[in-house]
């Protein structure tokens, strides 16, 4: 989409026209999450996934069915479990009769198959299943007996973990950690929030959510996205910064002592698409620091790895990225 500077700027504005309203429409069935709305609808736009993190009962699950009808997306759910085989996500192929005797392979697509895929405590999936999904997040399609098969587009996955009951749990690999554009903590709600979420339950007719727009919306802001400006002094900046996250000789010595592995490029990917959305979101042209400190730590914290020295002396994620802002950022 090749626009001129005018047209640009118009659909900027009409793009955040639209986000603005999907954003309110949620808010009146989400209350007191605004930033994790926002974090989706920032994945969204950067055509990344999002893992989310909290205790059972913070409408994890229902923040992916609203804003499947806010955006208007097929969606569906897959609940994790350790007997979970991949067929269950990708499909299988079943062997049917058909005239005259005569026997054919048909496919049975599975969930995967869809515009927005929810996946349910991702971590209780068996590592074999889990990699079911990995080339599903990274290229959009699946292979089933040496066939591929390509996915609905736009399509994301929103993944949630619960952080309380750890028995019988798979944790993610590092790479299929690194698929997911942003990780996010859900936090319970404040006083008023609740207060709104009780009398809510409360109401004999519940409301229903409108589209605010549709797919084909979505993919037009998506390459809205791209197209988003990052001064090369600032990309500069998300370089060192996620450099110094890497345990060499140049790294704070934070990050040497206690990073076990650090962001890969694909951490600088993220950060850069991720400010690109989050820009749109607010109906800019052009990425800012702001965003860089605003989005740093949904980048990152699922990117690094502390070592067994770390947690002895007592050294968090946000110490190191701290430390990592410190060394390659001015002061905020």
């Amino acid at each position: 989409m090749d626009l001129s500077q005018q047209d640009f700027e118009i659909a900027v504005a009409n793009a955040y026209d639209k986000l603005n309203v999907a954003q309110k429409e949620m808010g009146k069935f989400i209350f007191g999450q605004g930033p994790i709305i926002e974090a989706a609808l920032m994945a969204l736009l950067a055509g990344g996934h999002m893992l989310l993190i909290g205790v059972p009962g913070l409408a994890k699950t229902k923040l992916v069915s609203l804003l499947s009808k806010v955006i208007g997306m097929d969606h569906k759910r897959i609940q994790c479990t350790p007997d979970l085989m991949p067929a269950d996500i990708i499909g299988t192929e079943v062997l049917e009769e058909v005239d005259y005797g005569r026997r054919n392979f048909r496919f049975i697509p599975g969930p995967v198959f869809c515009q927005f895929l929810m996946v349910d405590e991702i971590n209780r999936a068996s590592p074999r299943t889990q990699s079911a999904l990995i080339q599903a997040m990274e290229e959009q399609m699946v292979s089933l007996n040496g066939r591929e098969r390509a996915l609905p587009s736009p399509f994301h996955v929103l993944a949630t973990q619960n952080p309380l009951e750890q028995e019988g749990t798979f944790p993610l690999p590092e790479a299929e950690l690194d698929r997911f554009l942003i990780q996010i903590t859900i936090d319970y709600p404040d006083l008023a929030a609740e207060r709104a979420i009780v009398q809510a339950s409360m109401q004999t007719s519940p409301l229903m959510p409108k589209a605010a727009f549709f797919a084909d919306d979505l993919k037009e802001m998506q390459t809205l996205t791209r197209q988003i400006s990052i001064e090369p002094q600032l990309l500069n900046l998300i370089i060192d910064f996620i450099r110094a996250g890497r345990p060499t000789a140049q790294a704070p010595s934070l990050v040497q002592n206690y990073v076990a592995w650090g962001p890969g490029p694909r951490a600088t990917q993220a950060l850069s698409l991720a400010m690109c959305a989050r820009a749109l979101l607010k109906g800019r042209t052009q990425a800012t620091i702001e965003d860089l400190f605003a989005l740093k730590d949904m980048v990152l914290k699922h990117r690094m790895a502390l070592n067994y020295r770390a947690r002895a002396d007592g050294i968090t994620l946000d110490h190191v990225i701290e430390a990592m802002q410190k060394a390659a950022l001015p002061a905020s």
